[in-house]
């Protein structure tokens, strides 16, 4: 992979590590740049009160975690957008759109990763749908290449139209150990195996995909666009 600038696109703090966290440490080790935005907050969900102390209170441990897991990582360039977890869809998406137009304009990635549009988490979907949108080939720059990534815990359970990977990068061990690494600061959100969210449903993952591809260990994509 060559040198560049790469926007991480996720809906909640500990996507990005669940579906890029391998590949983050090889660009950062090649000299990439790369920067995450955090669209969602990932925890009122689970409050009765999203307004509450206690709701506010997890918003920011969780963000706090966020940061923690992304120096692991050795990426400093983050942004949290904080839009109410579980409820991207009483957001209008032109709202969402603009966000993302105007990161992109700022930032002008040349590679995108966003989720898939197959999830079972109705937050991922809509992310996908808005950054198809936000990055359509017009204006003054063009996202060279668009991905999309797969969470574990929701876009296996997508069963009927499950995450297909047309795309695999090939990574170390040292790799997928540092993505777990990274993913123990989100440690409310990681369980036993075998859970998928757990260590060894992150190796195993990390091998089934390295196996498709003809390595040891690999992580899985899927090809939405691409210009050269």
């Amino acid at each position: 992979m060559i040198m560049e600038k790469i926007l991480i696109i996720a809906a909640h703090p500990d996507d990005e590590i669940l579906g890029c966290g391998g590949v983050i440490s090889k660009l950062i080790s090649e000299g990439s740049v790369v920067k995450i935005l955090f669209l969602g907050e990932g925890s009122t969900c689970r409050f009765e009160d999203m307004n509450s102390d206690q709701a506010k209170l997890a918003v920011q441990e969780r963000n706090f975690n966020a940061v923690l897991a992304l120096q692991e990582l050795e990426v400093d360039d983050f942004e949290f957008v904080n839009l109410p977890c579980g409820r991207f869809d009483q957001v209008p998406i032109l709202n969402i759109n603009k966000i993302l137009e105007r990161v992109i304009r700022e930032y002008r990635p040349d590679t995108v990763f966003t989720h898939s549009e197959n999830d079972s988490n109705n937050d991922h979907r809509i992310v996908f749908r808005s950054t198809v949108m936000a990055t359509r080939p017009c204006g003054d720059h063009i996202v060279k290449k668009l991905l999309s990534y797969e969470v574990p815990s929701s876009s296996e359970w997508g069963y009927i139209e499950a995450f297909r990977p047309n795309y695999f990068v090939s990574l170390k061990e040292s790799q997928i150990d540092k993505k777990w690494l990274a993913l123990k600061h989100y440690k409310d959100e990681m369980r036993e195996y075998p859970f998928p969210r757990s260590q060894t449903g992150i190796k195993n993952l990390a091998r089934h995909r390295g196996m498709q591809s003809g390595v040891p260990y690999a992580e899985a994509f899927l090809l939405i666009r691409e210009f050269k």
